[in-house]
């Protein structure tokens, strides 16, 4: 791997918000996943991928890398923090299930960036609280903290859409299952 810098940065126009709009979430095989220039430009798996649509501010992921001068390795934990208003016992079933599994978690923000969490190593839903508050305006439904740690950040997905983060991918065969009002 080649060390050296490749360009500089210049300031950003106030164009962009901050913020995720949707997770994707699957169990499944995503198949060979082809990078390119710091981005996923296909994968071959047939999956399906769960949506879970999301609001408000309380949303949050962040990527930390880490490097050891000692060891010359370099790891990225990605933690990523999700609300969900409203608590149901089909939500209930479902975090069961995320706890147990190791979900790979597309992350589309604001912006329409579409980020694959977990790529090799899947994620772990590290906590998973079941909050109702004491007041009418106080929270009732689920925070949940996903971890994941690779070997380099989570990486951007070519082709992304509103409707199909995958939509890019053309050799993956994708089941898009949009969440429900339970």
């Amino acid at each position: 791997m080649a060390c050296l810098l490749t360009k500089g940065r210049a300031i950003n126009c106030f164009d962009i918000s901050g913020g995720i709009s949707a997770i994707y979430c699957t169990t499944g095989n995503l198949g060979t996943i082809t990078e390119s220039a710091g981005q996923i430009t296909n994968m071959a798996g047939t999956f399906v991928i769960f949506k879970y649509d999301l609001n408000g501010s309380a949303n949050t992921m962040t990527t930390t890398a880490t490097s050891s001068r000692e060891n010359g390795t370099t790891s990225f934990a990605t933690t990523l923090s999700v609300t969900m208003p409203k608590l149901s016992k089909e939500d209930n079933a479902e975090l069961k299930l995320l706890l147990y599994s190791r979900p790979k978690i597309i992350v589309v923000d604001r912006n329409l960036n579409a980020m694959l969490m977990g790529t090799t190593n899947g994620c772990s839903l590290e906590t998973a609280t079941l909050t109702t508050g004491g007041s009418f305006q106080d929270m009732a439904g689920y925070s949940l903290e996903f971890n994941s740690e690779e070997t380099s950040a989570p990486n951007f997905i070519n082709g992304a859409t509103a409707a199909n983060p995958l939509a890019g991918m053309s050799s993956a065969s994708v089941t898009v299952t949009v969440g429900t009002n339970t």
